[in-house]
């Protein structure tokens, strides 16, 4: 899998600042693929950066030939600024305004606020539950809605996740 760059912020000052942090960082290096999900790591002045990706195993829309991008699901750890497996998607297609994307874990369901085309949680206790969730379980969704209104269900295979994170917990730990 290509390597992204992360770059998850729920606020422009935030995308603004983790922008400039990202140029003078370096490219990602893979640390490993576990299952479906690949743990990268890159360091930045402030610190090393660790994320998980993956992609949907399967995506379904409710039209047909639909323009998207490729939709990603990512947790990612940047100790130095105290964030630990914070979770987004990158959806592939701006969503509607003021929506929200709501993403299933077997039977346990999050609802994550949208910008553009990312959805995030609510903040760290919440992404403590869904990363939680994501551990014990064997598939994950993610439904949201376009900005033109088309309603889509990306799902992704957990296997391998727990691996990961752990993968990612170990190169990025806090100094």
């Amino acid at each position: 899998m290509k390597p992204i760059r992360i770059l998850a912020a729920p606020s422009l000052a935030a995308a603004i600042a983790l922008t400039s942090a990202a140029a003078l960082a370096q490219e990602p290096v893979e640390a490993g693929t576990f299952g479906k999900w690949t743990a990268y790591h890159y360091k930045t002045k402030k610190g090393p950066v660790c994320y998980i990706v993956s992609r949907p195993v399967k995506s379904t829309a409710s039209r047909k030939n639909i323009k998207r991008d490729q939709a990603f699901f990512i947790v990612t750890n940047r100790p130095a600024a105290k964030v630990r497996e914070e979770v987004n998607t990158i959806i592939g297609y701006a969503f509607r305004p003021n929506s929200q994307a709501i993403l299933k874990i077997d039977n346990t369901t999050f609802k994550l606020f949208t910008t553009g085309d990312g959805a995030w949680s609510d903040g760290p206790a919440t992404d403590h539950k869904i990363t939680a969730a994501m551990r014990r379980g064997r598939t994950m969704t993610v439904t949201g809605v376009s900005r033109r209104g088309t309603k889509t269900v990306d799902t992704y295979d957990l296997k391998g996740v727990t691996a990961a994170l752990k993968a990612i917990g170990g190169l990025c730990k806090k100094k």
